[in-house]
């Protein structure tokens, strides 16, 4: 492979003949994957090899979200998370730790400037508790279903972002 192209010899020829002398000496004969078809990939899924390497290393993919999106998914998987824990005191305990992150975050943001607020952690308790005697039977079946915590928020969130669109839109008409 090391040899230079002989001066007036085609690329294409060149690099035929070094395939062709290489299948001559077995060189192909032993790869893996020979006669199998090449693992299947997603039309259009230019970081295929990323999605891999992850897998190998044992990552998820969220590892490569930046850090407001990462706590923001945290945030949105909290109840799934504490849905195996048993005592209160971890619960506040996995609260005051994804708080603590959210505060690291607010104090030196980087990344895309999106809203992080930290966790109520009185309300994640309640939640909890309500999670846990959900699945120990202990709520009755006629009572309504508590409302989490991070859903109202969210709903507050878009009464505010309603407001500013209605205060825009009549300024915008006049």
């Amino acid at each position: 492979m090391t040899e230079r192209k002989p001066p007036g010899l085609s690329f294409e020829s060149w690099i035929d003949k070094q395939i062709r002398d290489a299948q001559e000496r077995g060189e192909f004969d032993d790869l893996p994957l020979t006669g199998k078809p090449l693992p299947s990939r997603r039309p259009g899924d230019e970081l295929w090899w990323v999605r891999e390497k992850l897998a190998r290393e044992g990552e998820s993919t969220d590892a490569l979200l930046p850090t407001p999106l990462r706590l923001r998914k945290e945030i949105h998987r909290l109840p799934e998370t504490l849905r195996d824990v048993r005592s209160e005191q971890a619960v506040r305990e996995i609260v005051r730790e994804l708080n603590t992150r959210i505060v690291e975050w607010l104090r030196a943001p980087s990344g895309p400037q999106i809203t992080v607020r930290t966790v109520d952690a009185d309300a994640v308790v309640e939640q909890w508790r309500t999670d846990t005697a959900e699945a120990d039977g202990a709520r009755p079946a006629d009572a309504p279903a508590p409302r989490p915590a991070i859903d109202q928020r969210a709903e507050r969130d878009q009464r505010e972002r309603n407001w500013w669109r209605r205060l825009v839109t009549r300024r915008g008409t006049r």
